[in-house]
């Protein structure tokens, strides 16, 4: 992994602290955490100053969160240089991590970083409006959509060249911009439809219902029972055994 430093002193803010909306969720955060090991909550305090400042970490935030968490200023530091989800520089209002592992590359990510090179340049430029930044980074586990990319906290996915270019023009110019497959499928779904479980049930087994597919784009994700709630296990009478006809 390369050498990850912090953005020069002339990009520095020379104080950071939390807002107080931010300040509270920090306070919360640490309830999490038994008396002691308040310094286990350094990476979503870090987190959430990236939020704060705009998509990076300054060193001022980094000061401020190991001050917060009563810890040495160096270990802060050595956890926010080693994990590139912060980014130590600043970046644009729409900052592009474009996936460039094997099935991306397989699927046209290289086209993609053309792209990126030639709309916004090198990785980690800011484009001169402020609006885009980008970085290639490794698999964000939608392999199945590549070649996708992540921008912002949204994945937009069945990208080309073209599709993937007018998503970054229609950003900078504030437009709204529709994120997921940019093919017509529901999200991992197969183009053109379904292509298995089409044939008439056998006879006995109850008929699937004709309701369209089990999820698209505008639905709800909701979450099923909890796996760890079951009802009690209720013990069993012992089984009587010879023993019980000698006392008789």
């Amino acid at each position: 992994m390369a050498v990850r430093r912090l953005a020069p002193k002339e990009l520095q803010p020379k104080e950071f602290s939390f807002t107080p909306e931010n300040l509270a969720w920090a306070r919360g955060q640490l309830e999490k955490y038994p008396d002691g090991r308040q310094a286990s909550a350094v990476i979503p305090l870090l987190w959430k100053a990236q939020e704060q400042a705009g998509g990076w970490v300054p060193e001022a935030a980094i000061r401020y969160v190991a001050e917060f968490l009563s810890m040495a200023n160096i270990r802060v530091m050595e956890i926010a240089t080693f994990y590139t989800m912060f980014n130590l520089a600043p970046v644009g209002r729409h900052h592009v991590q474009l996936c460039g592992t094997t099935p991306c590359r397989l699927r046209g990510a290289g086209d993609l970083i053309d792209v990126c090179e030639k709309r916004i340049g090198h990785q980690f430029d800011v484009t001169p409006d402020g609006a885009l930044s980008w970085v290639e980074v490794e698999c964000l586990g939608a392999c199945v959509n590549a070649p996708m990319a992540q921008i912002n906290y949204d994945y937009y996915e069945d990208l080309t060249p073209e599709s993937f270019a007018r998503i970054l023009d229609d950003l900078a110019a504030g437009k709204e911009v529709k994120p997921g497959p940019q093919v017509e499928r529901p999200f991992s779904g197969p183009e053109g439809g379904l292509t298995a479980l089409r044939e008439p049930p056998v006879r006995g087994t109850r008929a699937p219902k004709a309701a369209g597919p089990a999820l698209t784009d505008s639905d709800a994700k909701k979450p099923g029972a909890a796996a760890n709630v079951r009802e009690a296990a209720v013990p069993k009478a012992p089984i009587a055994d010879s023993s019980d006809k000698r006392t008789k």
